[in-house]
């Protein structure tokens, strides 16, 4: 069985994608970063009869047998232009999670920026309420204030560039066997760091000349009255 999603075609959808396409082709502007910022779950497993000796030349070799030992949430912010990434593990992906992922942006990692430029899906807590639950009402509101809101049209996540930074920590960091939320911890600052240091951007393409063309079907026809 395949299956897919289609977006509902209309003006809502364009209007939101053709929003979200011209911050990417905004020139790079450090008082002004552009960050995506998503997240995903990851299923912790340990090992109970362990690993098999390795021997010269020989892979790693575990056993088939798990144990499930719950989940943790990891949020990813990337931006794009300077090749930056930043990953921050939690129990859970909840409200007050996101807003402190919020936080840091805002306060540490761009403290010096006027504004941070946020693209995110549309998920119910990626708004700005999220800050009044964790925080005073006064740092909620000077936390809110710096951050420009982006989001992508619903069922259109694949205009979120984190998406694609999300699949390249999975493949590279997340494929095996974790035990326990403090080794993602580890492995996850390990990847970041790597990461960083190579300065890796991503070059998004996709216009919103583009999306007029490929993309025709999605767009409302006008009337003329």
């Amino acid at each position: 069985m395949k299956s897919w999603c289609i977006p509902k075609a209309g003006a809502r959808f364009v209007a939101k994608m053709e929003d979200v396409l011209s911050v990417y082709q905004r020139p790079y502007d450090p008082q002004r970063p552009q960050v995506c910022l998503d997240e995903i779950h990851k299923a912790l497993r340990t090992t109970p009869r362990g690993q098999i000796g390795l021997a010269p030349g020989q892979a790693p070799r575990e056993d088939y047998e798990y144990k499930r030992d719950g989940k943790c949430a990891l949020f990813l912010a990337v931006e794009p232009l300077a090749g930056k990434r930043y990953v921050w593990v939690h129990p859970r992906r909840g409200n007050l999670n996101f807003a402190e992922v919020l936080r840091d942006l805002v306060e540490k990692i761009y403290s010096e920026a006027d504004k941070v430029v946020l693209v995110a899906d549309n998920l119910n807590i990626h708004h700005p309420a999220a800050l009044y639950e964790r925080f005073p009402a006064a740092q909620a509101r000077r936390i809110a204030e710096k951050i420009e809101w982006h989001y992508t049209p619903e069922h259109a996540s694949w205009l979120n560039i984190a998406e694609c930074e999300l699949s390249v920590l999975k493949r590279q960091c997340l494929k095996p066997r974790l035990p326990d939320i403090e080794t993602v911890r580890q492995q996850v600052a390990a990847w970041q760091q790597r990461r960083n240091q190579m300065q890796t951007t991503i070059d998004w393409r996709f216009t919103t000349d583009d999306a007029r063309i490929k993309l025709k079907r999605l767009y409302p026809i006008v009337k003329v009255q």
